[in-house]
């Protein structure tokens, strides 16, 4: 290989061009201020990208009243998910479940409901008394189901939240956060798509008592498909929200509101907002190829070199051929080489503000080379690296 080309192969910093970029003259795209929204906190997410398209207090610890019901039903959920329990299995409803005051499902102590009854209960209906009784089925009581409550916020990266109960009901320290709340919504959408679609659901049917789901933009938007209400006189009127237009979806929090009815009014203002103004854009696919990544002492000269998950960013509307993006790769990668390995970083940015600046991973493996062929190998990078 010429010298020339070489020193080529082991440029540090490689300058792409998106796919879906194709670079024309930048126009500005006016975008106006977020709509002033009533409610102790709030947060608009993109739960594709994770950015924070408007906050306000988003990290104020607050009681989050039945919003909690969320992280029960996730914990459920990610039970079903590794196959410890099954929709199917019967529940024992217990006294404790039975009596546990406020909203109810109505489930009666000493019967046994299945499992996917009591989360559509907790789910829809926001039953406390179900809530207690699967708290008490997976963990053996409502306090070590707790203890899992806590255990899973931390693992979510809920750093401002703490439960007391599996419910919501007031406890001098249970409480969280609008931004832990979009987090864990986040979670319930991505990790366990197969049972979002409860969240959507208006009515819930169980001992011939019908109830409708609280979230009144399930009737008033087509595109909202979850998620919880939440109320207490101490946490006000709380709502978490998702919706899903085209290729673009949003969770929207808000926390404090004065009724149930301002409660969905600022939710929809979020949510709108989001949809008129901003995009997603998936910039690279889990496997996808962005750039070849010159060898040493390798049996191929060359390594693909990518993303091992989807790389998704949140742009204001038409601003899209103004993205830029550089990977900066490793001076010298030499084999051996595993799938995964991280050889460099890509970052993305928009009019200066960098918006991905994550690893880039080998695509495939590259075992190392004969014995001649490392030799060959350093000597060619020995002059290389003395002539850069």
């Amino acid at each position: 290989m010429a010298l020339k080309s070489l020193l080529r192969s082991c440029s540090i910093l490689l300058v792409l061009t998106l796919a879906l970029v194709g670079k024309t003259t930048a126009q500005s795209v006016l975008i106006p201020s977020p709509p002033q929204i009533a409610g102790s906190s709030y947060v608009l997410m993109d739960p594709k990208s994770g950015r924070i398209i408007m906050e306000e207090n988003s990290h104020e610890r607050l009681p989050p009243a039945s919003l909690t019901k969320m992280m029960t039903a996730y914990i459920v959920e990610r039970e079903l998910d590794e196959g410890r329990i099954s929709m199917s299995d019967m529940v024992p409803i217990s006294v404790r479940a039975w009596k546990t005051e406020g909203s109810r499902t109505f489930v009666r102590e000493g019967t046994s409901v299945p499992v996917e009854t009591l989360l559509k209960g907790v789910i829809i209906q926001s039953g406390n008394d179900a809530s207690v009784a699967l708290a008490e089925f997976v963990a053996g009581s409502e306090d070590a189901f707790v203890d899992i409550m806590n255990q899973q916020a931390q693992l979510l990266g809920m750093k401002g939240t703490n439960f007391e109960n599996a419910t919501g009901l007031p406890s001098p320290e249970h409480f969280s956060t609008a931004y832990d709340l979009a987090i864990l919504a986040r979670a319930i959408i991505n990790d366990y798509p197969e049972n979002y679609p409860i969240y959507a659901e208006k009515h819930f049917t169980y001992n011939k008592i019908r109830q409708p789901n609280r979230n009144s933009l399930l009737w008033r938007d087509d595109s909202v498909d979850g998620l919880k209400t939440g109320h207490t006189e101490e946490a006000g009127y709380c709502l978490v929200a998702s919706a899903k237009r085209n290729d673009s979806r949003f969770i929207a929090v808000v926390m404090g509101t004065s009724s149930s009815e301002s409660r969905s009014q600022e939710v929809q203002k979020m949510l709108n907002y989001g949809f008129r103004y901003y995009e997603s854009e998936r910039l690279f696919r889990t496997g996808q190829e962005v750039i070849k990544a010159q060898v040493w002492s390798g049996q191929a000269d060359q390594v693909s070199v990518g993303m091992t998950d989807d790389v998704f960013v949140t742009i204001p509307r038409g601003s899209r051929n103004d993205l830029e993006s550089t990977v900066d790769l490793d001076s010298v990668i030499k084999a051996p080489i595993k799938v995964g390995d991280e050889l460099g970083r890509v970052k993305v940015s928009l009019n200066g503000e960098v918006l991905v600046d994550q690893p880039v991973q080998a695509l495939t493996d590259v075992p190392e080379g004969g014995f001649f062929k490392r030799i060959w190998d350093a000597i060619k990078l020995f002059f290389v690296q003395l002539f850069q």
